[in-house]
Protein backbone atom coordinates (compact mmCIF):
# COMPACT_ATOMS: atom_id res chain seq x y z
CA UNK A 1 0.00 0.00 0.00
CA UNK A 2 1.50 3.31 -1.03
CA UNK A 3 1.78 6.16 1.42
CA UNK A 4 -0.36 8.34 -0.86
CA UNK A 5 -3.21 5.80 -0.70
CA UNK A 6 -3.49 5.98 3.09
CA UNK A 7 -6.30 8.33 4.12
CA UNK A 8 -6.34 7.47 7.85
CA UNK A 9 -3.58 6.00 9.99
CA UNK A 10 -3.36 5.24 13.70
CA UNK A 11 -0.01 4.35 15.23
CA UNK A 12 0.26 3.12 18.82
CA UNK A 13 -2.99 4.96 19.58
CA UNK A 14 -3.97 5.09 23.24
CA UNK A 15 -6.54 6.98 25.29
CA UNK A 16 -6.76 6.94 29.07
CA UNK A 17 -9.19 8.63 31.42
CA UNK A 18 -7.28 8.63 34.67
CA UNK A 19 -6.64 4.98 35.53
CA UNK A 20 -9.18 3.76 32.96
CA UNK A 21 -7.70 2.62 29.64
CA UNK A 22 -10.23 3.32 26.89
CA UNK A 23 -7.91 2.41 23.98
CA UNK A 24 -4.55 0.69 24.05
CA UNK A 25 -2.01 0.37 21.26
CA UNK A 26 -4.17 0.53 18.14
CA UNK A 27 -2.38 0.36 14.78
CA UNK A 28 -4.27 0.44 11.48
CA UNK A 29 -4.55 2.19 8.13
CA UNK A 30 -7.59 3.01 6.02
CA UNK A 31 -6.91 3.51 2.30
CA UNK A 32 -8.89 6.04 0.32
CA UNK A 33 -11.92 4.41 -1.27
CA UNK A 34 -12.34 1.76 1.43
CA UNK A 35 -14.49 1.07 4.49
CA UNK A 36 -13.12 0.06 7.89
CA UNK A 37 -15.82 -1.50 10.07
CA UNK A 38 -15.23 -1.21 13.82
CA UNK A 39 -17.22 -3.51 16.10
CA UNK A 40 -17.29 -4.34 19.77
CA UNK A 41 -19.50 -4.56 22.85
CA UNK A 42 -20.54 -1.49 24.80
CA UNK A 43 -17.55 0.16 26.44
CA UNK A 44 -15.08 -1.27 23.92
CA UNK A 45 -13.78 2.19 22.95
CA UNK A 46 -15.43 2.51 19.54
CA UNK A 47 -16.84 6.02 19.97
CA UNK A 48 -13.65 7.15 21.70
CA UNK A 49 -11.72 6.00 18.64
CA UNK A 50 -13.93 8.05 16.33
CA UNK A 51 -13.49 11.15 18.49
CA UNK A 52 -9.72 10.76 18.28
CA UNK A 53 -9.86 10.32 14.50
CA UNK A 54 -12.12 13.37 14.22
CA UNK A 55 -9.72 15.54 16.23
CA UNK A 56 -12.32 16.06 18.95
CA UNK A 57 -10.05 14.54 21.62
CA UNK A 58 -6.32 14.19 22.10
CA UNK A 59 -4.67 10.76 22.37
CA UNK A 60 -2.81 9.91 25.55
CA UNK A 61 -0.12 8.25 23.43
CA UNK A 62 0.50 7.44 19.79
CA UNK A 63 -0.70 9.49 16.86
CA UNK A 64 -3.43 9.90 14.27
CA UNK A 65 -2.78 10.93 10.69
CA UNK A 66 -5.44 12.09 8.24
CA UNK A 67 -3.80 12.11 4.83
CA UNK A 68 -0.51 13.91 5.38
CA UNK A 69 -1.80 15.79 8.43
CA UNK A 70 -0.80 14.58 11.87
CA UNK A 71 -2.97 15.13 14.91
CA UNK A 72 -0.86 17.99 16.24
CA UNK A 73 -2.92 20.41 14.14
CA UNK A 74 -6.38 19.31 15.20
CA UNK A 75 -8.21 22.20 13.50
CA UNK A 76 -6.70 21.34 10.13
CA UNK A 77 -7.38 17.66 10.73
CA UNK A 78 -11.05 18.32 11.56
CA UNK A 79 -11.39 20.11 8.23
CA UNK A 80 -10.51 16.87 6.43
CA UNK A 81 -13.04 14.77 8.33
CA UNK A 82 -16.81 14.46 8.18
CA UNK A 83 -18.10 13.16 11.51
CA UNK A 84 -21.62 11.80 11.96
CA UNK A 85 -22.23 10.90 15.59
CA UNK A 86 -24.70 8.45 17.08
CA UNK A 87 -27.02 11.41 17.79
CA UNK A 88 -27.69 13.68 14.83
CA UNK A 89 -27.37 16.97 16.79
CA UNK A 90 -29.39 18.81 14.16
CA UNK A 91 -30.94 22.18 15.00
CA UNK A 92 -34.61 21.17 15.24
CA UNK A 93 -36.04 24.68 14.75
CA UNK A 94 -34.00 25.36 11.62
CA UNK A 95 -35.20 24.00 8.32
CA UNK A 96 -33.43 21.15 6.58
CA UNK A 97 -31.75 23.58 4.19
CA UNK A 98 -30.85 26.05 6.95
CA UNK A 99 -29.02 23.29 8.86
CA UNK A 100 -26.82 22.65 5.84
CA UNK A 101 -26.24 26.31 5.00
CA UNK A 102 -25.23 26.99 8.61
CA UNK A 103 -22.76 24.09 8.60
CA UNK A 104 -21.35 25.18 5.23
CA UNK A 105 -20.71 28.69 6.54
CA UNK A 106 -18.97 27.32 9.63
CA UNK A 107 -16.60 25.41 7.36
CA UNK A 108 -16.00 28.41 5.10
CA UNK A 109 -17.56 26.72 2.08
CA UNK A 110 -17.89 28.96 -0.95
CA UNK A 111 -21.51 29.46 -2.06
CA UNK A 112 -23.04 27.67 0.95
CA UNK A 113 -26.57 27.82 -0.48
CA UNK A 114 -25.57 26.09 -3.69
CA UNK A 115 -23.65 23.46 -1.75
CA UNK A 116 -26.67 22.84 0.49
CA UNK A 117 -28.96 22.44 -2.53
CA UNK A 118 -26.58 19.99 -4.19
CA UNK A 119 -26.40 17.83 -1.06
CA UNK A 120 -30.17 17.91 -0.58
CA UNK A 121 -30.60 16.59 -4.11
CA UNK A 122 -27.88 13.97 -3.58
CA UNK A 123 -29.48 12.70 -0.36
CA UNK A 124 -33.03 12.77 -1.72
CA UNK A 125 -34.08 15.55 0.64
CA UNK A 126 -34.82 18.39 -1.80
CA UNK A 127 -38.59 18.08 -1.27
CA UNK A 128 -38.04 18.52 2.48
CA UNK A 129 -35.77 21.58 2.25
CA UNK A 130 -38.21 23.92 4.02
CA UNK A 131 -39.36 21.46 6.68
CA UNK A 132 -38.07 21.98 10.25
CA UNK A 133 -35.40 19.40 11.02
CA UNK A 134 -37.26 18.48 14.19
CA UNK A 135 -40.14 17.14 12.07
CA UNK A 136 -38.01 14.60 10.19
CA UNK A 137 -38.23 10.84 10.62
CA UNK A 138 -35.20 9.00 11.99
CA UNK A 139 -34.14 7.94 8.50
CA UNK A 140 -34.57 11.44 7.07
CA UNK A 141 -32.66 12.99 9.98
CA UNK A 142 -29.83 10.49 9.45
CA UNK A 143 -29.63 11.46 5.78
CA UNK A 144 -29.48 15.12 6.75
CA UNK A 145 -26.76 14.44 9.31
CA UNK A 146 -24.70 12.65 6.67
CA UNK A 147 -25.23 15.55 4.24
CA UNK A 148 -24.02 17.94 6.94
CA UNK A 149 -20.95 15.75 7.48
CA UNK A 150 -20.18 16.01 3.77
CA UNK A 151 -20.84 19.73 3.43
CA UNK A 152 -17.12 20.60 3.25
CA UNK A 153 -16.33 17.67 0.92
CA UNK A 154 -14.04 15.80 3.34
CA UNK A 155 -11.88 12.88 2.16
CA UNK A 156 -12.63 10.94 5.38
CA UNK A 157 -16.10 10.13 6.77
CA UNK A 158 -16.66 8.77 10.29
CA UNK A 159 -20.02 7.13 11.05
CA UNK A 160 -20.98 6.20 14.62
CA UNK A 161 -23.78 3.59 14.73
CA UNK A 162 -25.63 5.15 11.77
CA UNK A 163 -28.04 2.20 11.38
CA UNK A 164 -29.51 2.49 14.88
CA UNK A 165 -33.26 3.05 14.79
CA UNK A 166 -33.62 2.70 11.03
CA UNK A 167 -36.30 0.53 9.42
CA UNK A 168 -35.06 -2.08 6.91
CA UNK A 169 -35.73 0.10 3.85
CA UNK A 170 -33.90 3.07 5.39
CA UNK A 171 -31.02 0.80 6.43
CA UNK A 172 -30.72 -0.49 2.85
CA UNK A 173 -30.61 3.06 1.51
CA UNK A 174 -27.95 4.01 4.04
CA UNK A 175 -25.84 0.97 3.11
CA UNK A 176 -25.94 2.12 -0.52
CA UNK A 177 -24.81 5.59 0.56
CA UNK A 178 -21.87 4.13 2.46
CA UNK A 179 -20.85 2.17 -0.64
CA UNK A 180 -21.21 5.32 -2.73
CA UNK A 181 -18.94 7.27 -0.36
CA UNK A 182 -16.19 4.68 -0.78
CA UNK A 183 -16.77 4.46 -4.53
CA UNK A 184 -16.24 8.23 -4.71
CA UNK A 185 -12.77 7.76 -3.18
CA UNK A 186 -13.54 8.62 0.41
CA UNK A 187 -12.24 6.59 3.34
CA UNK A 188 -15.05 5.53 5.66
CA UNK A 189 -14.75 4.37 9.26
CA UNK A 190 -18.02 2.73 10.27
CA UNK A 191 -18.79 1.89 13.91
CA UNK A 192 -21.59 -0.66 14.12
CA UNK A 193 -23.00 -3.46 16.27
CA UNK A 194 -24.43 -5.14 13.18
CA UNK A 195 -22.17 -8.01 12.12
CA UNK A 196 -24.03 -8.48 8.83
CA UNK A 197 -23.61 -4.81 7.90
CA UNK A 198 -19.93 -4.92 8.85
CA UNK A 199 -19.39 -7.95 6.63
CA UNK A 200 -21.41 -6.47 3.76
CA UNK A 201 -19.78 -3.03 3.81
CA UNK A 202 -16.34 -3.43 5.35
CA UNK A 203 -13.14 -3.95 3.39
CA UNK A 204 -11.52 -4.57 6.77
CA UNK A 205 -12.97 -5.11 10.24
CA UNK A 206 -11.64 -4.54 13.73
CA UNK A 207 -13.30 -6.05 16.79
CA UNK A 208 -12.45 -4.08 19.93
CA UNK A 209 -12.77 -5.44 23.44
CA UNK A 210 -11.86 -3.24 26.42
CA UNK A 211 -9.93 -0.91 24.14
CA UNK A 212 -7.80 -3.58 22.48
CA UNK A 213 -8.04 -5.33 19.12
CA UNK A 214 -9.46 -8.81 19.63
CA UNK A 215 -9.88 -9.55 15.91
CA UNK A 216 -8.53 -7.95 12.75
CA UNK A 217 -9.44 -9.12 9.25
CA UNK A 218 -6.46 -7.29 7.77
CA UNK A 219 -5.59 -8.54 4.32
CA UNK A 220 -9.04 -9.93 3.57
CA UNK A 221 -12.62 -8.76 3.49
CA UNK A 222 -14.43 -9.76 6.68
CA UNK A 223 -16.93 -12.55 6.31
CA UNK A 224 -20.07 -12.81 8.44
CA UNK A 225 -18.91 -16.25 9.63
CA UNK A 226 -15.50 -14.95 10.74
CA UNK A 227 -17.05 -12.02 12.57
CA UNK A 228 -19.62 -14.24 14.27
CA UNK A 229 -16.89 -16.66 15.36
CA UNK A 230 -14.76 -13.83 16.73
CA UNK A 231 -17.74 -12.35 18.56
CA UNK A 232 -18.57 -15.73 20.13
CA UNK A 233 -14.97 -16.15 21.25
CA UNK A 234 -15.05 -12.73 22.87
CA UNK A 235 -18.30 -13.58 24.62
CA UNK A 236 -16.81 -16.77 25.98
CA UNK A 237 -13.70 -15.01 27.33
Amino acid sequence: MSEAAVAVAAEGLEKRFGPVVALAGLDFEVPAGSVLAVLGPNGAGKSTLLRLLAGLARPSAGRVRIGADEGRDRRRMRGRVGYVGHATFLYPNLTVRENLVFAARLHGVARPGARADALLAEQGLAALADRPAGALSRGQAQRLAIARGLVHDPPVVLLDEPFTGLDPASADRLAERVRALAAAGRAVVLVTHDLAQAAALGDRALLLVRGRVAFDSRGTRPSAAALEAAWREVGAA
